[in-house]
């Protein structure tokens, strides 16, 4: 995603959502879920995702799992690089969001310029 990339709330709650999802075994989301945890609309919530995907934070598979009869759903997960832009800006934007020190500590981000809300690299 470009530095001039427009950074608004719809896009951070969804970045949190995939954070959190990382932390819990890097499980896959589907657009549904992130609806839910968001408490954003459709148009909103795969607004984002399209976005994210376009710039390879995250990945998008179907679900091998789905249920027969029920419409097939995608899964994102976000990649290595989707990972460390989605904690940074959560740590600039969010500082006090639940968790970021810890995912920031996973992918070993835990010290960073004051802009990020850390210390010296």
């Amino acid at each position: 995603m470009a530095a001039s990339t427009r950074v608004t709330s719809p896009l951070l709650d969804v970045l949190e959502v995939f954070l959190s999802a990382w932390q819990d075994d890097d499980r896959g989301v589907h657009g549904w879920a992130i609806m839910k945890e968001t408490k954003r609309s459709g148009p909103t919530v795969y607004g984002v995702l399209d976005r994210i995907e376009t710039a390879e934070w995250i990945t998008g598979e179907w679900d091998p799992d789905s249920a027969p009869g029920r419409p097939r759903r995608r899964l994102y997960r976000l990649t290595p690089n989707g990972r460390i832009e989605a904690a940074r800006l959560i740590a600039e934007r969010r500082p006090a969001a639940s968790g970021i020190h810890a995912v920031l500590t996973r992918l070993g981000l835990s010290r960073w310029s004051p802009a990020f809300g850390g210390g010296s690299r």
